[in-house]
């Protein structure tokens, strides 16, 4: 593992989806790095960071942004980062077989979330003149995962809205990046069939998952003030799998 170290005291995080997986990975480093961390998640965190805030949340609702955020602040002063992890990944389905609610039930929590999130947390970001936004996109929104249609799409409009903002915020000290994972290994594969985990590994050039550890990393740095001239940029965490 990598002996880079980051001094974030001072800052405070936000991790959506902080409560388990890569998000909780997440979490875990930006403590170790002295910031502090608010997970913001529907389920509460087993081993949450000591000191940490946890506020229950469904990121599709507004107003839920808006009462966390201010819970947010009253515990810890500003917001500094916001690691954006929370998502649904729905049904493996065909299209013709996918129900339009699911559709956009997929798209409200994956895509539209993110500009709540965003619409709530840039502000507060502005006021103190600083801020790094990480979006958790996917591979699925580059290269369109096959009977993953709602997902792909949704992670594919997360990419291009993080482009979007980091040109409107390009002349602050606010800079919005995302990282675009291939399959990492995390709790959730333990329910797939092996078969299945074994075709992902099995298109990474490199023959093997990706490790939340490196997922983490990559947000330390992308959360660092040495990312300054990297904005609305696609960080791709694949193996050497993604060609473009």
């Amino acid at each position: 593992m990598s002996n880079v170290s980051y001094d974030f005291s001072g800052r405070t995080a936000i991790v959506t989806g902080g409560s388990a997986g890569i998000g909780a990975e997440i979490s875990r480093h930006y403590a170790a790095a002295g910031a502090k961390v608010a997970i913001w998640d529907l389920a509460e965190p087993c081993d949450a960071p000591d000191g940490s805030l946890f506020c229950k949340i469904d990121i599709s609702q507004p107003d839920q942004i808006a009462k966390a955020v201010a819970t947010t602040r009253k515990a810890f002063g500003g917001i500094d980062f916001l690691s954006h992890n929370a998502g649904f990944a729905g049904p493996t389905l065909p299209v013709v077989e996918n129900d339009p609610s699911t559709w956009a039930r997929v798209i409200e929590v994956n895509l539209t979330g993110t500009f709540y999130l965003a619409h709530a947390v840039v502000p507060v970001m502005q006021e103190r003149g600083f801020g790094r936004i990480v979006n958790m996109a996917s591979l699925a929104g580059k290269e369109g995962t096959p009977n993953a249609s709602a997902y792909s799409a949704a992670k594919a409009g997360v990419i291009g809205f993080t482009k979007s903002l980091a040109k409107e915020l390009a002349q602050t000290d606010i800079r919005v990046n995302c990282i675009a994972p291939a399959a990492i290994k995390t709790a959730i594969l333990d329910q797939m069939a092996p078969d299945f985990v074994q075709i992902m590994i099995d298109k990474s050039p490199m023959k093997r998952l990706g490790w939340i550890e490196e997922a983490a990393r990559m947000v330390m740095w992308l959360s660092s003030d040495d990312c300054s001239f990297n904005t609305g940029a696609v960080f791709d965490l694949s193996g050497g799998r993604a060609t473009y």
